[in-house]
């Protein structure tokens, strides 16, 4: 028995990765038994052990889902972060081919003003 927890970890602003955690309950006996070197007085020792075992199993969900929440958070940045560099180049963009065509108006209508004044002299 054992639980695996696939998330996705936090690295930077730029990447995260996703990651494996296998959380195996605490197991063993004679040597390999956990917790030898103590002594549980109100309760049983194995009780003690699923209440810890539990608790790991918890925080380390708590510690998963907060590291893809940042992992989350770190990623909507960044692509909010790209369309409003996006956003602004087309700004740019537009504001220039809009003078570009308003100095061409200007231009046309300044030569029929001045055909205009030259037909009028001749």
């Amino acid at each position: 028995d054992a639980v695996m927890i696939v998330h996705n970890s936090y690295v930077n602003a730029a990447v995260y990765k996703q990651y494996y955690k296998v959380i195996k309950p605490f197991a063993g006996e004679g040597e390999d038994e956990p917790l030898v070197e103590y002594e549980f007085e109100p309760d049983g020792k194995s009780e003690i052990l699923d209440d810890l075992y539990e608790y790991m199993l918890t925080s380390q969900l708590y510690y998963c889902f907060m590291d893809g929440a940042a992992a989350e958070q770190s990623s909507r940045m960044t692509a909010m972060e790209n369309a409003t560099k996006n956003a602004g180049e087309m700004i740019d963009s537009l504001t220039l081919q809009y003078n570009r065509a308003r100095q061409a108006r200007i231009t046309t209508e300044l030569i029929e003003i001045i055909s205009g004044a030259s037909a009028l002299e001749d």
